[in-house]
């Protein structure tokens, strides 16, 4: 044969390998050109996993078009798997002339029950053996040297086939695996897509998110103000993904629930031996943020310390690790968020002024849910949808009814109790319907009857009196807090921490009991002075 001849033949071998990424779709073709070249009645292609001692059928390809010698995979003893990585690791092609025996190395890869004569030869990649090629001659047919020698050449652009075949499903596995873990992560969440879901963009949140629009394509520092549980984290990620950085990471740090003897390696990361512990070098969360944006929650909760180094990274763009010796620069965007009045913290020093001028460039006040309660039925329909996911239940909707119950509610939760409520009715419902005034922790009275409703006007009129006792003992126990704390509300010596509630839920109880918190502290300052 013409050495031009087998060049062609060659060529179009390693197009037909490498033009589809599925081996299977080249072994047909390359077997009809090979028709040509030598009695060939089936090529075969297996995958070799020595580990499991398998030999898995990838791909069979036959001039004639004939049906599958076999498929699937084909089990072998351990002793016989190593064996066989020897061989292939020596590179021989192999001649087999008459029926196999146990004796020999390759035997496994010979289609049981075939007596043609077969070629086989290892296919190789740049990680070592990865299977072998098998070519069975047509009955009575017999193979010379020379078809030896072609399948020889045969072997590199089937091994390049089999390396790309084993890469598409590795990376098929993979996709399936992050999809399935995606759906799981979603169901666990209560949605059907990934995105955050802002309710209330075209009704409540309409003029923050006219803000946010303003400001999230600059690299601007944004203050996110709003009482806790108000959704501060879903315009923090609206700010992020309406940004440039939009396909880099966004980090979310609760700074009041880090150990301030831990912020600083949690921030600006550590060097191997730094302090006891530090068993190996670790990135912060800077450094885990750079090209994307780093959401600082509850800034008002740094340290002092902290505050001067955070001020440093903003201002230079620098930081450096604990331990470190070299400055590490940064690309981070950084959006804050806190609950608390930040100007009083600084009038108290308790909040570098610098810092608030750093931060406060940009701020973005977020209304209480109490402000904007023409979001509340479609936060209300979309918590209903999430809780019937999360839970595996059918899908119930609020009612009129309990529409009015969630209207006429205070909120001092915000957003975050809405939604542990319509979670909690859910559940009560278990699917037939929701429990909203049960999960408010109402208790809807019966309708009277005519000849009751004598008995249900003093009930009513006893109940009342039994509220305006209430509030009136709630008052005394408020102001007897607060005259303790000195007329302090927040803080580690505030009245809501002795009370042990939210200090937002305290102040709105003050509000509509009327308690003036000044005059505790009139009261305690001049107990101060007297001798």
């Amino acid at each position: 044969m013409a050495t031009g001849n087998v060049r062609d033949l060659l060529l179009a071998v390693w197009r037909e390998a490498c033009r589809h990424i599925e081996i299977r779709q080249s072994t047909g073709t390359i077997a009809r050109l090979l028709a040509d070249w030598m009695p060939i009645d089936a090529l075969l292609v297996y995958e070799l996993d020595v580990r499991r001692s398998r030999l898995e059928t990838v791909a069979v390809g036959s001039p004639r078009q004939r049906a599958s010698l076999e498929s699937g995979a084909r089990e072998c003893s351990s002793a016989e798997a190593a064996r066989l990585l020897a061989w292939c690791r020596r590179g021989e092609v192999a001649h087999r002339v008459e029926r196999a025996s146990s004796g020999d190395d390759w035997a496994p890869c010979v289609p049981k029950g075939t007596h043609a004569q077969a070629l086989i030869g290892p296919l190789e990649s740049q990680h070592g053996p990865q299977g072998v090629l098998v070519v069975l001659a047509r009955p009575e047919a017999r193979f010379e040297t020379r078809h030896a020698e072609l399948v020889r050449t045969l072997l590199d652009p089937l091994a390049v086939a089999l390396e790309n075949h084993h890469r598409l499903h590795e990376l098929t596995a993979l996709r399936e695996a992050a999809e399935a873990e995606k759906q799981s992560l979603l169901t666990r969440l209560g949605r059907t897509q990934a995105g955050e879901t802002i309710v209330g963009a075209d009704a409540g949140l309409r003029s923050v998110l006219e803000r946010v629009e303003l400001v999230a394509r600059s690299d601007l520092p944004i203050l996110i103000l709003g009482e806790t549980g108000a959704g501060k984290e879903v315009v923090a990620r609206a700010i992020h993904t309406r940004s440039v950085r939009a396909s880099g990471p966004f980090v979310r740090v609760n700074c009041g629930a880090i150990s301030p003897d831990l912020i600083d390696s949690q921030l600006f990361g550590h060097e191997r031996g730094s302090f006891t512990g530090a068993v190996e070098t670790r990135k912060g969360w800077f450094e885990r943020a750079d090209g994307g944006t780093l959401f600082l929650d509850e800034i008002g909760d740094l340290p002092p310390a902290v505050q001067v180094r955070l001020l440093r990274v903003l201002q230079d763009g620098y930081l450096e690790r604990i331990g470190g010796q070299e400055p590490i620069k940064v690309d981070t965007r950084i959006v804050t968020a806190t609950h608390r009045d930040l100007t009083v913290m600084v009038r108290e020093g308790r909040f570098r002024e610098d810092l608030w001028y750093r931060i406060a460039v940009f701020p973005v006040l977020l209304p209480p849910l109490r402000e904007r309660r023409e979001d509340i039925p479609a936060l209300a329909r979309h918590f209903a949808e999430r809780a019937a996911m999360r839970f595996g239940l059918t899908v119930q909707m609020p009612t009129a009814q309990d529409m009015a119950g969630l209207l006429a509610y205070a909120w001092p939760g915000n957003v975050r109790e809405l939604a542990a409520v319509i979670d909690r009715a859910a559940i009560l419902g278990n699917g037939a319907r929701l429990e909203v005034a049960k999960a408010l922790g109402i208790a809807p009275a019966p309708a009277p009857t005519p000849r009751s409703t004598n008995a249900a006007v003093g009930h009513v009129a006893g109940a009342t009196e039994g509220v305006e006792a209430l509030d009136a003992a709630i008052r005394q126990h408020i102001e007897s807090a607060l005259a303790v704390a000195l007329g302090r509300i927040e803080g580690p010596h505030g009245a809501a921490r002795l009370l042990k509630v939210n200090p937002h839920t305290l102040r709105a109880r003050m509000r509509k009991l009327g308690i003036d918190w000044q005059r505790f502290r009139q009261e305690g300052a001049r107990e101060s002075q007297r001798p």
